[in-house]
């Protein structure tokens, strides 16, 4: 962490999502690390999950008679610009939370796998703090099905904060 005028800068990231975990992190940010971040942009990040390849596939092996490949692709790009148009209102409305509390940020959005694009992000902005929200799924549930937090909390190359609902 740099040092300035004898305070440490933070460079702190926020996992955005539509579940209302991610915004009550945010919002646990804004609150609780107005300070640490005040030196540094607040990085607020969205995932474009890619589109769910097995029914695109499934699809253009059922219905290989009665459409063609290039209406495979057609869905398949259709839904990737579904989904960024969905981080991009995301992160509109974080942005504008944050610009309620004064707190200027650095908005980005990638197309991947969450876990992934989140870890690769981290790294590319020197990420120091990841915060993601979190929801109680359970030990054995997360064991099976694992999490993009899970993932996060394991491979991602800062330290990681998750913020659970008190409920």
């Amino acid at each position: 962490m740099e040092k300035e005028n004898g305070r440490a800068n933070m460079k702190v990231m926020v996992v955005i999502d539509e579940r209302e975990c991610s915004y009550l992190a945010l919002m646990w940010v804004l609150d609780f690390l107005k300070e640490s971040i005040k030196h540094s942009p607040l990085v607020i990040f969205a995932a474009q999950p890619p589109p769910n390849c097995n029914y695109v596939v499934s699809s253009a092996v059922g219905f290989a008679r009665i459409c063609p490949l290039s209406s495979t692709m057609d869905l398949f790009n259709s839904v990737q610009q579904q989904n960024k148009k969905v981080a991009l209102g995301l992160l509109e409305k974080a942005e504008r939370i944050c610009a309620s509390k004064g707190v200027i940020v650095e908005a980005i959005t990638e197309a991947g796998y969450p876990e992934e694009v989140i870890c690769d992000a981290v790294q590319k902005c020197g990420v120091n703090l990841l915060v993601i929200g979190d929801k109680e799924n359970g030990n054995i549930k997360r064991a099976l099905q694992g999490s993009v937090s899970s993932y996060c909390v394991q491979d991602a190359k800062c330290q990681v904060l998750l913020v659970r609902n008190k409920a």
